[in-house]
């Protein structure tokens, strides 16, 4: 067994891994994270169904891929996290043709957005990040459990660290809207979503969640100098309580996107059904770029977080 750490890439933690039949679904695929991850999925054999709510940009990240990677197999789909409707359309097509999933990889998200609500009046990040997927997943559990032990990967971020989940006020109704704090909320709930439904349904399947790392990605496109010193001013403040740690040391997108390439492929990550992820490895309780706040092992807001999910989308996990 390889060790692999902050600075490996994907082709690195994809050194002899044959994905030959394998099928994968990547949302977010038409650029940073996702695209690579793609590329490196399908370089290694598996047939890649992209997902991106941009078909044309998803077109174009596909036509890269085939340049590096001649012969990649890869199938576009057009879903837009954002929208319910969008999703339950998707899934109805992607079921006509595919007849399982071996690998979800919920890699979408958008950050630090202004104040807005998606198209079934969720704030923006917390309907897109959490809510968006997990309609999806849900939706698309008959697929998954046709295979032996899919997976499912979902990345959150060292961000968690910002706020935990808020139950009572998720869409921000009451609480004045703080783009970070929405973000932190969002990211939060992609772990809490990830452990939850390993423990509701690990028998079956693997899941868990990622930290990516810091990257430079379209991810940051709403990010303004302004909003870049808040987030560099509430890190400093979580070193000094014991949260952060270390500075922010920025990684290639190869580097980027490993851990959630190992996370989906590697042997030794069934081992660590519902943990949040981070520099292809575990994490403890702790500060540090691979650490993680305590409250993400609170089953309890977890679960409730589960029902408020089910109630807010309208859907119910088999």
């Amino acid at each position: 067994m390889r060790a692999f750490g902050a600075e490996s890439t994907t082709d690195e933690v994809l050194d002899g891994v044959d994905l030959s039949g394998r099928i994968v679904a990547i949302t977010g695929a038409s650029s940073g994270l996702g695209e690579e991850s793609a590329r490196a999925m399908s370089a290694r054999g598996a047939r890649v169904l992209m997902l991106a709510r941009d078909r044309a940009r998803n077109a174009e990240a596909a036509e890269r891929i085939r340049v590096s990677v001649p012969g990649a197999d890869l199938t576009l789909h057009t879903v837009d996290l954002a929208d319910l409707a969008s999703i339950e359309s998707f899934v109805n097509a992607v079921g006509a043709d595919t007849d399982r999933i071996d690998v979800l990889l919920n890699n979408a998200g958008v950050m630090g957005c202004p104040e807005g609500r998606t198209a079934d009046g969720f704030e923006t990040q917390f309907g897109t990040n959490h809510l968006g997927h997990f309609a999806l997943t849900a939706r698309l559990m008959p697929l998954l459990l046709a295979t032996h032990r899919p997976r499912v990967v979902t990345l959150s971020s060292g961000g968690h660290r910002i706020s935990d989940v808020a139950l009572d006020d998720p869409n921000f109704e009451r609480a004045d809207y703080d783009p970070w704090i929405a973000y932190g909320r969002s990211k939060s709930a992609n772990a809490r979503f990830a452990a939850e439904l390993a423990r509701r349904h690990g028998e079956r399947l693997t899941s868990v969640s990622v930290h990516p790392g810091a990257i430079i990605t379209n991810l940051g496109r709403h990010m303004t100098p302004a909003m870049i010193e808040r987030l560099m001013a509430r890190r400093a403040e979580n070193e000094v309580e014991g949260n952060g740690g270390g500075g922010m040391k920025f990684k290639s997108i190869e580097a980027g996107a490993a851990t959630q390439v190992w996370a989906a492929t590697a042997v030794e990550v069934t081992g660590h059904n519902g943990a949040y992820l981070a520099d292809c490895g575990p994490t403890i309780v702790g500060p540090g770029e691979t650490g993680r706040m305590a409250y993400l092992d609170d089953a309890d807001t977890s679960t409730r977080l589960w029902a408020l999910s089910e109630e807010l989308v309208g859907l119910r996990f088999d």
